[in-house]
Order: structure tokens, then sequence, then C-alpha cells
């Protein structure tokens, strides 16, 4: 029997284009049979916050960080050429017009095709995300667990 190849990203990274590129490499890895897993971490945790306003009791830093941060995929910002919030708008009319996936699409078809979409709990505590705030079906661990992902992976990347 054929083991199957391990894809593992840590996606680190809060901007739109480096979650897109880390979400297109894991979806093609899946479509290549290869069992995948992305640990998001620090600013990627927020490829997997809800997009709506979820009501958890927090404290005053938490609260602080909440607003600071965007929720949910499609409000986050570019690397380069963020304009002000423009980039993102403009970046995703070119993709519409190239007709290219959406990154909320992509974290869509990569819970469909089972990749393990992981939030660092860590992170979690650090930033005070709580699980109601993230999307449903993930799964949540802490560094040990990537590890023993990775140590077995044929691909690991760092995005």
């Amino acid at each position: 029997m054929v083991e199957k190849k391990k894809t593992t990203i840590i996606l680190f990274s809060g901007d739109y284009d480096k979650a897109m590129a880390a979400y297109i490499i894991a979806n093609g890895a899946a479509a290549y049979d290869h069992e995948v897993t992305i640990f998001h971490t620090f600013w990627g945790l927020n490829a997997l916050r809800k997009e709506e306003l979820v009501k958890v009791k927090k404290g005053f830093m938490e609260k602080m960080f909440a607003k600071m941060m965007p929720r949910g995929a499609d409000n986050m910002g570019l690397s380069n050429m963020n304009f002000a919030g423009i980039g993102p708008k403009l970046i995703k009319n070119v993709m519409k017009k190239h007709h290219a996936v959406p990154l909320p699409h992509l974290i869509e078809m990569a819970q469909e095709q089972d990749i393990n979409l992981v939030a660092c709990t860590m992170t979690m505590d650090l930033l005070g995300l709580q699980q109601e705030e993230l999307l449903d079906g993930i799964e949540y661990a802490g560094v040990a667990a990537y590890l023993a992902d990775a140590e077995d992976g044929n691909v690991n990347l760092f995005i």
C-alpha cells in the first residue's frame, strides 16, 4: 500500500494574498491526494474568523485585539498595495474579471476536500479569540500537534 504524501502549511500572515496562496497550494496538494494541514497562528487566524460579530465575554485587551483584527477572510488586507483599504477591492475586481476563486471560497473548498484547518490554541489565548468566533468544522491544537504532522511531511511551508 502506498502511503499518502503529507503537506503542512503554517499560515502566520494575515494578508489576503498570502492566505490565498496558502489555500491555493493546499487545495492543489489535496487534489493530488496529499493529506494536508494548514496550521493557522497569529494573524493567520483571521482567515478562520467568522465575518459576523459573535458576542463573547472578553477583557479590555482582548476587546482591543478584536476591534483591530479583521473579521473573516474577505476582510483581510493585502501585503502590498493595500492603498488605505482600496487595494483589496481592486484585486478582487481583477480576480473576478479573470474568474479567480476568492479566498472565502478557497477555504470552503479546503473544508470540502477534508483539509485539516487547525487554529493555534496558544495564539487564540494570547489574542483573546474564542472557538465561537471561528468557523465551524475546524480543529484546535498547539504547536506539538503541528510538529507531529510536519515531522512526517513531504512538503512543509511557512506563509
